[in-house]
């Protein structure tokens, strides 16, 4: 048998993987103004810089179970470290838009395995009954992540420059290159799976098409653009060719092994990690904004408030990881639903007259429920599935994970535009001077429409009005869709033992 300090070791250099792969997702939003002067460039061009890495790390998600099969665990774990690691080198480095925006895909296509791969070898590593907890170690790792990114890049950006959001991944992807180097056994490739270029080829369209109309689509004014119009052909025709694709090729012949779409625990749990990565970081999208914009919070400080959900999320999902096996896997994602759901009914009743304590404790409860989410549902999306099918399955279920969240983000920003406007024209319609409020001498001299300063501060105000109205109902709606979720818990089956063999990744000493 391994000895602890294997599994120990081998956790903690995977997590670091890990944890620097979803840093990267969030932690250069803040230096992008930075960045910008820096490198001559526009806003537009500039986001090319989350857009590269986003599209090209969706891209490459897929192909994680086909290169695991082809070269081995080992191999392509390292391989993915040490090019993500250069990858951030070079982004450091860089001096000018193009090199940047190159250096990024390279990040995204060799970071996409990252995640994926790890929570393939904790699977691997952990008898049956400390999935689990191997799940919750994971989840913190995924979760936590992108959530500090923002603080995190905040601080080196103020503190040093812009090019230490990078940086800052070249210690952590050695030490983490020496643990996987060190600790994790190789074993040999099995080369089942054949290359399916065509569906790889159709999935890619598809999937990029999707993250460029997502990413996008809101800055082009959505449809219409003719952009958008082109990636939304683009979707549709290579989504269609894939599935019909898919369909009429044999399992072993097509690039998706269509007897995962046969395992419900692990179609429920897609569905499911689809909800949650849509509501969990299209909030997440939504308060750091709402704050600096109607609040005029400064980033560090909203980083402050918006870091305890994070120490929410760790804490649930170490006492999630404790008691699964114990007690049904759905009664907990149950009381994790109904604890975001609260969370979220307490963001749809806030005002433009906010404590900080106002913003920090929904966080955290928010978090609290996301984490005990996350692990139970880790843990019986693959409980039912064969060893053999976990690289595939990992690789789809990241891949779904990160589509939610894009979507998710897409959605609020555009709802949220929306509704500023409509609610906006709706509160102007009430502005007569019927109104008793111009009796009061305050108001009528501060939004004193003949002269241009109280006409400003009366368009101020309504503005401000307008756009928290416009955030509570973003809020609102993602209330919605946490509830509508809770009645697909019946599909999805208490999970059983694995009986797949473990520590065969570990070296002995």
């Amino acid at each position: 048998m391994t000895r602890a300090l294997n599994r120990r070791m081998i956790t903690l250099s995977i997590m670091m993987a890990t944890i620097m792969q979803t840093l990267d997702s969030t932690i250069a939003n803040v230096a992008l103004p930075h960045m910008q002067g820096t490198l001559s460039a526009s806003q537009d061009q500039i986001a090319w810089v989350l857009t590269a890495y986003i599209v090209a790390a969706a891209i490459a998600t897929p192909l994680t179970g086909w290169l695991v099969d082809r070269f081995g665990q080992k191999q392509i774990f390292l391989a993915s470290v040490v090019g993500f690691t250069v990858a951030s080198a070079l982004c450091g480095l860089s001096n000018s838009l193009g090199q940047i925006v190159g250096a990024r895909l390279l990040q995204g296509v060799f970071g996409a395995a990252l995640v994926p791969m790890s929570q393939m070898v904790l699977m691997d590593i952990n008898p049956p009954e400390k999935q689990g907890s191997a799940m919750a170690v994971w989840g913190m790792g995924v979760m936590v992540g992108p959530i500090l990114g923002p603080t995190l890049g905040g601080w080196l950006t103020d503190s040093y420059d812009w090019r230490w959001v990078f940086f800052i991944n070249v210690p952590v992807g050695a030490l983490a290159t020496y643990g996987i180097w060190r600790y994790i056994r190789p074993t040999p490739a099995t080369r089942r799976m054949q290359f399916d270029m065509f569906g790889f080829a159709s999935l890619s369209l598809a999937v990029g098409a999707l993250q460029l109309l997502m990413d996008r689509g809101e800055q082009n004014d959505w449809f219409s653009a003719t952009e958008t119009w082109v990636e939304a052909v683009i979707l549709v025709v290579a989504a269609t060719y894939f599935v019909a694709h898919t369909a009429l090729s044999r399992a072993d012949k097509s690039f998706l092994d269509s007897r995962l779409l046969k395992n419900r625990n692990y179609v429920s749990g897609l569905v499911f990690i689809f909800i949650v990565g849509l509501v969990l970081y299209a909030t997440r999208a939504l308060t750091p904004t709402m704050l600096e914009n109607l609040m005029d919070y400064p980033v560090a400080t909203t980083g402050l408030v918006t870091a305890p959900s994070g120490l929410g999320t760790m804490l649930s999902m170490l006492i999630a990881g404790r008691i699964i096996g114990k007690v049904d896997t759905r009664l907990i994602l149950l009381l994790g639903f109904a604890i975001s759901g609260f969370a979220l009914w307490q963001m749809t009743r806030y005002t433009l007259v906010l404590s900080e304590s106002d913003i920090v404790w929904p966080g955290v409860i928010q978090g609290i429920g996301v984490g005990l989410v996350f692990v139970p549902l880790s843990a019986a999306t693959f409980a039912t599935l064969a060893p053999a099918m976990r690289a595939q399955g990992t690789a789809i279920f990241s891949l779904v994970r990160n589509l939610g969240s894009s979507i998710g983000i897409s959605l609020v920003q555009t709802v949220l535009e929306r509704n500023t406007v409509a609610v906006h024209a709706s509160l102007s319609e009430r502005i007569t001077y019927a109104n008793p409020a111009w009796n009061n001498p305050a108001v009528a001299s501060a939004f004193d429409l003949s002269r241009p300063s109280g006409a400003a501060a009366l368009e101020a105000a309504v503005t401000q009005q307008a756009s928290m109205i416009a955030y509570v109902n973003d809020f609102r709606l993602m209330l919605y869709l946490t509830l509508a979720v809770i009645p697909l818990l019946l599909f999805l089956k208490a999970p059983g033992r694995n009986d797949a063999p473990v520590d065969t990744h570990a070296v002995m000493d």
